[in-house]
């Protein structure tokens, strides 16, 4: 297929595998004017909308004071700074996957200084051991929970408890980046507020499995939190208004949040099912609600597969696909949400065979 061709035969799929499937605007903003009623818009970070919606979010996560903030790049940035501040050295340390790193421009580097310390193996999650292998004093540590560019791994919860002892016997600030904070409690059989606990900080966002149009929270305590908003005003974080993305926020956390088992316990069976024809899923089982599935196809042989199943079934089941380093393999990263429901075991185990039979 040309891409052209491919690009069209995925916009014709009604239903689909990931996610939430496709945002249509028009139906998103419908949703907000009904989510907002007669609640007023906020004002440089101040108001009933806004406010309330952060106390919430920091009592479910048990910190005593959050932030809204309109991006988690900006949120991390933001926390780490303040870590360094506060024990006068520049280097912090984070995973080779930790999104800082790959995906935004070292901004950590360009904008504040910072210097990075990676720690771990690019391919399994931090320990406590490569934290022990650190021969140089760190003002903060960043851990991921669960780790996406690995396919959604968290380690076991006595490795988190260990590497929070190691921080605290040196004095060093623990911050998580909790993107995907929320799907983490089935993994752990723990509150939310409780996977939370051991950090200092916490960075969550409301735009990916919770729907959002956009946006995050840092939490910590109210004297760090404080702090934070005066850097939010410094990088042009603190926008006249909010209220949109808020009110997404809000409907996603009441909504969706307690769909996350059900979207968990799926992907469980459709990791299953993807094994049945072929393909290799990591991690098996998956942690979480995602998963990473490498299929024994060049990448354009699994695209014009998939791009064919969209066009004659109605269904797209993968949109993108890499190389790996094993020749002849490609990969591709998998959520399930709402959009699953959708598509009945039965139905997605022929769609599926048809997918391997047809790359």
């Amino acid at each position: 297929m040309t891409p052209d061709e491919r690009a069209a035969a995925f916009r014709s799929a009604t239903r689909t595998l990931r996610a939430h499937g496709v945002r249509v605007p028009r139906a998103v903003l419908a949703a907000m004017a009904e989510e907002a009623g007669d609640e007023s818009a906020d004002v440089y970070g101040r108001g009933a909308l806004i406010e309330g919606f952060e106390r919430e979010v920091a009592a479910l996560l048990g910190k005593p004071a959050a932030v809204f903030v309109p991006s988690g790049t900006m949120a991390q940035q933001v926390a780490l700074r303040i870590a360094a501040d506060a024990r006068g050295l520049r280097t912090v340390a984070f995973h080779p996957t930790c999104h800082l790193e790959v995906h935004e421009q070292r901004g950590y580097a360009h904008l504040h200084g910072l210097v990075a310390r990676l720690v771990g193996a690019p391919r399994r999650p931090v320990l406590r051991a490569d934290l022990d292998a650190l021969d140089e004093p760190v003002a903060a540590l960043l851990l991921e929970l669960p780790q996406r560019e690995i396919g959604g791994v968290l380690p076991p919860w006595t490795e988190v408890e260990a590497m929070t002892a190691w921080a605290r016997e040196r004095g060093v600030a623990l911050h998580l980046d909790g993107a995907r904070l929320w799907e983490t409690t089935p993994f752990y059989g723990k509150a939310l507020a409780e996977v939370a606990a051991p950090f200092d900080t916490v960075y969550v966002s409301f735009y990916k499995i919770l729907g959002g149009i956009a946006g995050a929270a840092l939490l910590g305590d109210e004297p760090t939190i404080a702090h934070a908003r005066v850097w939010l005003r410094r990088l042009g974080g603190n926008l006249v208004s909010q209220y949109p993305q808020v009110l997404a926020a809000r409907a996603g956390l009441r909504d969706r949040l307690p769909r996350i088992p059900g979207y968990v316990e799926r992907a469980r069976r459709v990791a299953l099912q993807l094994e049945e024809v072929g393909a290799r899923v990591s991690p098996s089982p998956p942690h979480t609600n995602m998963m990473h599935v490498a299929f024994p196809f060049e990448p354009d042989a699994l695209l014009d597969a998939s791009a064919a199943v969209a066009r004659d079934r109605g269904v797209a089941l993968v949109g993108f696909a890499r190389p790996t380093e094993v020749p002849g393999w490609c990969v591709t990263e998998l959520v399930i949400g709402d959009a699953a429901a959708e598509i009945e075991d039965a139905e997605l185990a022929s769609l599926l065979r048809e997918l391997v039979e047809r790359a």
